[in-house]
């Protein structure tokens, strides 16, 4: 019921040119997923849930209160008609506060860390569809100065937050947030370009959960202890983080290198230039990554559980489809 749950809101989201259908497509996502969160009964899975809920709930009204300015103002109820700066800077602020986006984005590492590694994937991924459907239809209203600051303040913070964390979901979450940044500074100016960005990095997060996943890793120390267990998934997990981290022949290296050009098009040097910058800042901690995975043999592995090889019992195939889109979709470009 609240899988079908979660996949109605978003759809409805999708299908609806009405504020208050949209508002109800967001409502019916969030009610869905906060008993997914909350499954396990343990403290930090409620204290995320309730952080979750708090801020959807705030961005929901905020929704609310701005189509319902819009339309006291426009007397229409459409997505397209909106007209008013005031509630459309709202609508914005309110669909960035829903997916996270700095300087909204505080919830975001906290809820992660509470959470289990598929329900953070859903998080990441599936959480972020409606939202972002309405940021692009609403983009062409809304002021593009407060739009690029969106895009350009969420890469940045998503790269240094990530600097100083040990716990893997933190940093997937800054990851998140930094991806986030590429897809709105380019959603003004090719809005086909946020599509690409947001499906490749879907593809790159649905590997790195389902790699942790299959690894039953949540923190740095035990990415250590990986490549005695499965050296090969050890090898794919590192290629996976450093094309998260968009460096190429690998699929990440598609949406930056496209967005890039796109911005250098519009004749935004500096904001290209202050972009590269940032993603250097995710490739370092995704480097760290790497380099406790895959450079280093841990010197003792008495910190964690030792793990005996057991009989998989999770279905592999997500894992191994997701990680060939992570690594070889470059050559589509």
């Amino acid at each position: 019921t609240l899988l079908s749950s979660l996949g109605l809101g978003t759809t409805l989201t999708f299908a609806s040119s009405h504020w208050l259908l949209a508002w109800m497509g967001l409502e019916i996502n969030t009610l869905a997923i906060i008993p997914l969160m909350a499954q396990h009964h343990h403290p930090r899975a409620v204290e995320a849930t309730t952080k979750y809920f708090l801020t959807q709930a705030t961005a929901a009204a905020m929704i609310l209160f701005a189509s319902t300015t819009n339309a006291w103002v426009t007397g229409a109820w459409d997505m397209n008609s909106l007209s008013n700066p005031i509630a459309s800077a709202m609508i914005l602020a309110a669909l960035a506060l829903k997916i996270g986006l700095a300087p909204m984005h505080f919830w975001m590492p906290e809820v992660m860390q509470g959470l289990d590694l598929l329900t953070g994937l859903v998080l990441s991924t599936w959480q972020k569809l409606a939202p972002l459907a309405l940021i692009i239809q609403t983009a062409q209203a809304t002021d593009p100065l407060l739009l690029t600051v969106l895009g350009l303040m969420s890469t940045l913070i998503g790269g240094w937050g990530g600097l100083n964390q040990t716990q893997l979901r933190k940093i997937l979450a800054y990851s998140s947030i930094a991806h986030m940044g590429w897809m709105v500074i380019v959603l003004q100016y090719a809005p086909q370009l946020t599509l690409i960005a947001l499906l490749k990095y879907i593809f790159m997060t649905s590997a790195a959960f389902l790699t942790l996943k299959a690894s039953s890793a949540t923190k740095i120390g035990t990415l250590a202890t990986i490549w005695s267990k499965s050296p090969i998934l050890a090898t794919t997990t590192a290629l996976v983080l450093l094309s998260l981290g968009g460096l190429p022949p690998l699929t990440g290296f598609m949406p930056k290198w496209l967005i890039l050009q796109e911005l250098a098009k519009q004749s935004l040097p500096l904001v290209a230039t202050v972009m590269a910058l940032a993603a250097l800042l995710s490739l370092y901690f995704y480097l760290r990554l790497c380099y406790a995975m895959t450079l280093t043999i841990s010197p003792n592995t008495t910190t964690s559980t030792t793990p005996w090889r057991v009989q998989a019992t999770q279905a592999s195939f997500p894992l191994a489809l997701a990680t060939v889109m992570t690594l070889g979709l470059l050559p589509i470009t």
